[in-house]
Protein backbone atom coordinates (compact mmCIF):
# COMPACT_ATOMS: atom_id res chain seq x y z
CA UNK A 1 0.00 0.00 0.00
CA UNK A 2 1.43 3.55 -0.88
CA UNK A 3 2.23 6.06 2.09
CA UNK A 4 -0.20 8.68 0.62
CA UNK A 5 -3.19 5.73 1.11
CA UNK A 6 -1.84 4.55 4.05
CA UNK A 7 -1.89 7.88 5.68
CA UNK A 8 -4.82 9.10 4.24
CA UNK A 9 -6.85 6.52 5.31
CA UNK A 10 -4.84 6.80 9.26
CA UNK A 11 -6.11 10.38 9.42
CA UNK A 12 -9.63 9.30 8.17
CA UNK A 13 -9.90 6.61 11.38
CA UNK A 14 -8.26 8.92 13.68
CA UNK A 15 -10.51 11.85 12.93
CA UNK A 16 -13.43 9.77 12.75
CA UNK A 17 -12.23 8.02 16.40
CA UNK A 18 -12.08 11.78 18.01
CA UNK A 19 -15.63 12.72 16.78
CA UNK A 20 -16.81 9.57 19.17
CA UNK A 21 -13.99 10.69 22.14
CA UNK A 22 -15.37 14.03 21.20
CA UNK A 23 -19.18 12.82 21.60
CA UNK A 24 -19.60 10.22 24.34
CA UNK A 25 -18.58 11.85 27.30
CA UNK A 26 -21.12 14.98 26.31
CA UNK A 27 -23.97 11.88 26.50
CA UNK A 28 -22.59 11.43 29.79
CA UNK A 29 -23.13 14.67 30.78
CA UNK A 30 -26.93 14.21 29.53
CA UNK A 31 -26.64 10.73 31.46
CA UNK A 32 -25.25 12.40 34.57
CA UNK A 33 -28.49 15.08 34.50
CA UNK A 34 -31.03 12.66 33.60
CA UNK A 35 -32.38 10.41 36.17
CA UNK A 36 -35.07 7.81 35.11
CA UNK A 37 -37.22 7.11 32.26
CA UNK A 38 -37.19 6.95 28.36
CA UNK A 39 -34.50 10.16 28.41
CA UNK A 40 -32.03 7.95 30.14
CA UNK A 41 -32.92 4.91 28.21
CA UNK A 42 -32.31 6.77 25.11
CA UNK A 43 -28.99 8.27 26.05
CA UNK A 44 -27.79 4.88 27.22
CA UNK A 45 -28.65 3.78 23.92
CA UNK A 46 -26.87 6.24 22.24
CA UNK A 47 -23.52 5.74 23.31
CA UNK A 48 -23.61 1.66 23.90
CA UNK A 49 -24.37 2.27 19.95
CA UNK A 50 -21.51 5.27 19.88
CA UNK A 51 -18.69 3.09 22.12
CA UNK A 52 -19.47 0.20 19.82
CA UNK A 53 -18.72 1.97 16.43
CA UNK A 54 -15.78 3.72 17.84
CA UNK A 55 -14.12 1.07 19.00
CA UNK A 56 -13.07 -0.25 15.89
CA UNK A 57 -11.83 2.81 14.52
CA UNK A 58 -10.01 3.15 17.53
CA UNK A 59 -8.43 -0.05 16.48
CA UNK A 60 -7.79 0.88 12.80
CA UNK A 61 -6.44 4.03 13.76
CA UNK A 62 -3.99 2.89 15.71
CA UNK A 63 -3.05 -0.05 13.63
CA UNK A 64 -2.69 1.91 10.52
CA UNK A 65 -0.71 4.30 12.51
CA UNK A 66 1.83 1.24 13.56
CA UNK A 67 1.90 0.19 10.20
CA UNK A 68 3.22 4.07 9.48
CA UNK A 69 5.50 4.38 11.44
CA UNK A 70 7.07 0.71 10.92
CA UNK A 71 6.84 0.40 7.42
CA UNK A 72 8.34 3.60 6.30
CA UNK A 73 10.82 3.94 9.45
CA UNK A 74 9.64 6.77 11.72
CA UNK A 75 11.75 8.23 14.58
CA UNK A 76 12.57 10.28 17.04
CA UNK A 77 11.41 11.71 20.39
CA UNK A 78 8.31 13.83 18.99
CA UNK A 79 7.10 10.18 18.03
CA UNK A 80 7.86 8.95 21.37
CA UNK A 81 5.84 11.85 22.89
CA UNK A 82 2.83 11.04 20.23
CA UNK A 83 2.88 7.71 21.31
CA UNK A 84 2.69 8.14 24.59
CA UNK A 85 -0.23 10.87 24.21
CA UNK A 86 -2.30 7.84 22.10
CA UNK A 87 -1.45 4.88 24.60
CA UNK A 88 -3.02 7.50 27.35
CA UNK A 89 -6.07 8.28 24.56
CA UNK A 90 -6.60 4.50 24.63
CA UNK A 91 -6.33 4.45 27.83
CA UNK A 92 -9.33 7.12 28.06
CA UNK A 93 -10.98 5.13 25.75
CA UNK A 94 -11.22 2.49 27.94
CA UNK A 95 -12.19 4.68 31.03
CA UNK A 96 -15.00 5.55 28.98
CA UNK A 97 -16.28 1.85 28.72
CA UNK A 98 -16.28 1.58 31.99
CA UNK A 99 -17.88 4.67 32.66
CA UNK A 100 -20.87 3.42 30.29
CA UNK A 101 -20.94 0.04 32.19
CA UNK A 102 -21.01 1.80 35.42
CA UNK A 103 -23.59 4.10 34.01
CA UNK A 104 -26.00 1.27 32.42
CA UNK A 105 -25.68 -0.66 35.93
CA UNK A 106 -27.32 2.23 37.97
CA UNK A 107 -23.55 2.90 39.45
CA UNK A 108 -22.05 6.35 37.88
CA UNK A 109 -20.36 8.06 40.73
CA UNK A 110 -19.36 10.94 38.87
CA UNK A 111 -21.32 14.36 38.29
CA UNK A 112 -22.43 16.13 35.26
CA UNK A 113 -19.05 18.99 35.83
CA UNK A 114 -16.70 15.94 36.17
CA UNK A 115 -18.20 14.59 33.00
CA UNK A 116 -17.73 18.06 31.55
CA UNK A 117 -14.29 18.69 32.51
CA UNK A 118 -13.33 14.97 31.43
CA UNK A 119 -14.67 16.17 27.86
CA UNK A 120 -11.68 18.19 27.48
CA UNK A 121 -9.20 15.98 27.53
CA UNK A 122 -9.47 14.47 23.91
CA UNK A 123 -9.23 17.89 23.23
CA UNK A 124 -6.12 19.22 24.99
CA UNK A 125 -4.25 15.43 23.41
CA UNK A 126 -5.85 16.10 19.83
CA UNK A 127 -3.72 19.68 19.98
CA UNK A 128 -0.49 17.79 21.60
CA UNK A 129 -0.60 15.27 19.00
CA UNK A 130 -1.18 17.74 16.26
CA UNK A 131 1.94 20.15 17.54
CA UNK A 132 4.09 17.02 17.58
CA UNK A 133 3.46 15.77 14.27
CA UNK A 134 3.27 18.95 12.22
CA UNK A 135 6.52 20.44 14.39
CA UNK A 136 8.67 17.91 15.35
CA UNK A 137 10.29 19.77 17.93
CA UNK A 138 12.50 17.16 18.96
Amino acid sequence: MSYALLKTLHIGFVVSWFAGLFYLPRIFVNLALAETGPERDRLLLMARKLFRFMTPLAALAVGLGLWLMVGFGFSGGWLHAKLALVAGLIGYHAWCGRLLAAFAAGRNRHGQRWFRVFNEVPVLAMFAVIYLVVAKPF
